[in-house]
């Protein structure tokens, strides 16, 4: 299976008042039993990507030991596999496989389900099933190829509820995707919501131990209100919760604030059709009793906490505001999410000051990155909700062939003006980059 990257966008949408209106499919609720996963529990680690094991050969053969070794420690992470296309019977077979080398190992694995249709928005990663039924039928293909009882971590369909087609209409001429408030039934967008509220059903029903989470963007794009609408939407009550930042390079503890709040808005709204924007605090307004109401919106290129001195990095208010109104409707956050630290150990990338282009693609291989946290379960005492730090994006595959928005370019400024490799494809400049400049730094083998 190949492995597309993603388009991540920057912006906040205040939509989930509109889709307050929309008519999508809605699931019946059922009670899902949290069972996070340990801080002592052993991740998969799947076979090297193509191009790792030739690039770690060619830097042996030249002497480059110390680089070699970076590249070796990387690819020897626990880390996901991806499942991006293929028929019913060929996800079967692929999912059962990695499933048995993972039993074997005694090891949990991660896997990844992409392949909605009309996914990415048409950009670098474009594709997914030809139609909604062809996806149903190609999701229970790979819900048969779980093994009953065990236990699993599966991300569903990054970027599918934060990039809905009614987001991007532009990338479906010809065709009704939707347009907001009003979404009619039938439409591309509730085809979306609809097909992945099924597959998570249908892989929890495959497998009671699978730990299904649905893909929710990450905390410099949607607003909280928002993402909480099309998390409700889609079914996450029906499983174990959400992901976060996958392919993206937001801080961990920026992440772990925005999981948590997103988590504490469905518990205090479980109608979230109902839901507006003013409803839940979130990263755009920081208010709360902590700092008498008087909020700003906080800034992604900081770490947050509830103590720092800067007021666009400080979550008191927020996390204030969320404490007396779970106190006061009685009700405790339920959701879990997962955080995807594969690339984010230095953070969101900007353009050099002085340095401007018609799109950056900030989240289109930014360099000077470094990979972030290994994959640990119950990673953080103070976030309850959050189960694990994965590393759900590949680190060294390459996130397409960026072009920093400039019209007919074909090449990478970021890159000394080069062409990038194609979307999943390895990008060795990139891969040993990130393993150099890790935080925390990248254990080697001697």
């Amino acid at each position: 299976m190949t492995h597309p990257t993603l388009r991540r966008g920057a912006a906040a949408l205040a939509g989930a008042a509109l889709l307050a209106a929309a008519p999508f499919a809605t699931v019946t609720a059922s009670a899902v039993t949290a069972r996070p996963l340990s801080g002592k529990t052993h991740f998969y680690v799947p076979p090297a990507a193509d191009g790792a094991k030739e690039q770690i050969d060619r830097l042996w053969d030249h002497g480059r030991d110390r680089a070699a070794a970076l590249i070796k420690a990387e690819v020897s992470t626990p880390q996901a596999v991806w499942f991006t296309d293929g028929t019913p019977k060929q996800v079967r077979k692929a999912v059962r496989k990695v499933s048995d080398k993972a039993a074997k190992k005694k090891a949990v694995p991660t896997l990844v389900v992409y392949n909605v249709p009309g996914r990415d928005c048409s950009q670098y990663s474009s594709g997914g099933a030809g139609s909604d039924a062809a996806y149903r039928a190609w999701i229970d293909g790979f819900a048969k190829g779980l093994r009953n009882k065990q236990k699993v971590v599966v991300v569903v369909e990054p970027d599918g509820l934060t990039n809905l087609p009614a987001d991007c209409p532009g990338a479906y001429p010809g065709q009704d995707a939707g347009t907001f408030p009003n979404p009619e039934p039938g439409t591309l967008t509730a085809g979306r919501i609809a097909d992945i509220a099924y597959a998570g059903q249908v892989i929890r029903k495959a497998n009671r131990k699978a730990l299904v989470y649905l893909d929710s963007g990450h905390s410099a794009w949607k607003s909280v209100a928002d993402a909480t609408a099309r998390l409700s939407a889609a079914g996450v009550r029906d499983v174990q919760g959400f992901s976060l930042n996958v392919s993206n390079y937001q801080f961990t503890p920026n992440l772990s604030e925005y999981g948590t709040w997103i988590s504490s808005c469905l518990a205090l709204h479980p109608d979230a059709a109902t839901t507006t924007p003013t409803d839940c605090g979130d990263q755009y307004y920081s208010g709360g009793p902590a700092n008498g109401n008087v909020g700003v919106a906080l800034d992604p290129q900081q770490v947050w906490s509830a103590t720092a001195s800067d007021p666009t990095a400080n979550t008191s208010g927020i996390d204030s505001r969320y404490a007396a109104e779970l106190q006061a409707a009685g009700v405790k956050p339920k959701a879990h999410f997962v955080v995807d630290t594969s690339r984010n150990g230095r953070g969101p990338w900007v353009p050099a000051a002085g340095t401007t282009y018609p799109d950056p693609q900030v989240w289109c291989n930014p360099p000077e990155r470094g990979l972030g946290e290994r994959p640990k379960g119950h990673p953080a005492k103070a976030y309850p909700q959050l189960d694990a730090y994965l590393w759900i994006k590949t680190p060294g595959q390459s996130d397409g062939q960026c072009n920093r928005g400039v019209a007919g370019s074909t090449t990478d400024p970021e890159w000394n003006g080069r062409t990038d490799p194609a979307a999943g494809a390895w990008f060795g400049k990139q891969a040993l980059q990130l393993a150099r400049l890790a935080s925390p730094k990248l254990e080697i083998k001697r």
